[in-house]
């Protein structure tokens, strides 16, 4: 029996997001358990930039529950998202998950291309902004190998099945869970299956998922790419992600070849500006005086 994960990014208590997850198991062909992950019921806390997770302990070491959501992937066969899409963009709470990723290179074996699908869940067709894009990068970051990502409307909890299409695409994204990968309109990059551009001059284009740059020409009628691999891919093979764990760890080292310079560059701006902070936080305002918030040795 397979395990599947839902991880829903709202926090309202069967909303469209919850009850999509539900409905694409229902539509879900093979005998599977339904764990259900809200991540606003967990305590993730901002990542520190310490590098802790990389270079001492393979683990955070922020006391939160981190551990706990990191744990449930591991266990999971295969994951579910869905998030709704907050002023143009996705709920913040996947982005919080996302900043804390260092993390999940101690368990990219247990990680590494599950199969996932991916919902954004809008108010207003067309007001999406730049929400699905959000929902791929959430799924590629967290290793995961992305079958299908829809976006799809609904405003009012359980509005997004007054429309019966909805149920025709919950249905589709079932299929695509543990079946082919649904298949793509339009140009899309041959490195990441991306369809989200940013256009240049003289026809140079970037891929906005996976940041690789190319060119844009018109052939026959038809938009063609042209997009060319970097030496730096996160998430293209598990090897890429590898090189890039190996980048991050190389930081240690080129710290402390440069670290006279580049503490001279930081200094020179220490003293600039008032820092407002909360109440009771007086102290940190002496501390960012003197110099000593912020630095990492």
């Amino acid at each position: 029996m397979k395990k599947i994960l839902g991880i829903i990014g709202s926090p309202r208590r069967l909303g469209n997001c919850e009850i999509m997850v539900k409905e694409i198991s229902n539509q879900l062909a093979v005998s599977h358990e339904l764990n259900l992950l809200r991540l606003q019921d967990f305590n993730i806390l901002p990542c520190r930039g310490c590098y802790h997770c990389l270079f001492k302990t393979e683990q955070c070491i922020l006391e939160d529950d981190l551990n706990t959501v990191i744990q449930a992937m591991a266990d999971a066969d295969a994951y579910i998202v869905s998030a709704p899409t907050y002023f143009l963009g996705i709920n913040a709470s996947l982005k919080m998950l996302l900043d804390r990723g260092l993390s999940f290179y101690a368990h990219m074996d247990n990680l590494w291309s599950k199969p996932a699908i991916g919902v954004a869940i809008a108010g207003i067709e067309g007001k999406e902004g730049y929400s699905r894009l959000v929902v791929q990068s959430f799924l590629k970051m967290i290793f995961a190998d992305d079958k299908d990502t829809r976006v799809l409307y609904g405003a009012l909890p359980g509005e997004v099945f007054l429309n019966e299409k909805n149920k025709q695409a919950a249905f589709e994204l079932a299929s695509a869970l543990f079946g082919p990968k649904a298949e793509t309109f339009g140009p899309s990059c041959p490195h990441c299956g991306g369809d989200t551009f940013r256009f240049m001059a003289d026809q140079r284009i970037q891929c906005m998922l996976c940041s690789d740059y190319g060119a844009a020409t018109i052939e026959s009628g038809s938009l063609s790419l042209n997009i060319d691999k970097s030496d730096h891919d996160f998430f293209s093979s598990k090897e890429d992600a590898l090189k890039h764990k190996e980048w991050l760890l190389g930081m240690k080292a080129r710290f402390f070849r440069h670290k006279k310079s580049l503490k001279e560059i930081t200094q020179a701006y220490r003293k600039q500006g008032t820092w407002i902070k909360p109440p009771g936080k007086e102290r940190e305002n002496r501390k960012e005086d003197k110099g000593t918030a912020g630095e990492h040795g």
